[in-house]
């Protein structure tokens, strides 16, 4: 019985270590976000940190602010949905069904 059990456990470990080396890669992948044809774009980590927003000189009309607001809000979900896939197909979490469930926010 101790011989499953420290087969089992030396499994968990090399899960777990291979879920951190994924981890690790994801943070150091970008993933862009685009609204407006390409008129502003965010760029992110796979982790979800924004570290870039473009915009076009043509996105920037000083009497309709609202657009831009609009355009860039919608780049930058745009880059976060691509950041949960990036991270979702690095971790393989689609052979894991739905986790929405468990609460596990990926």
């Amino acid at each position: 019985m101790a011989m499953d059990f420290e087969k089992l456990l030396a499994q968990a470990q090399q899960m777990q270590q291979q879920m951190q080396q994924a981890q690790e890669a994801i943070a150091n992948e970008t993933v862009e976000g685009t609204a407006g044809g390409g008129a502003v774009t965010v760029t992110a980590t796979g982790t979800g940190k924004i570290t870039q927003v473009k915009i076009a000189k043509e996105a920037i009309d000083p009497d309709d602010p609202e657009t831009l607001e609009d355009l860039i809000l919608a780049a930058t979900n745009n880059a976060l949905e691509n950041a949960e896939k990036l991270a979702k197909d690095k971790l393989n979490l689609g052979a894991l069904g739905d986790l929405g469930s468990l609460g596990l926010g990926f």
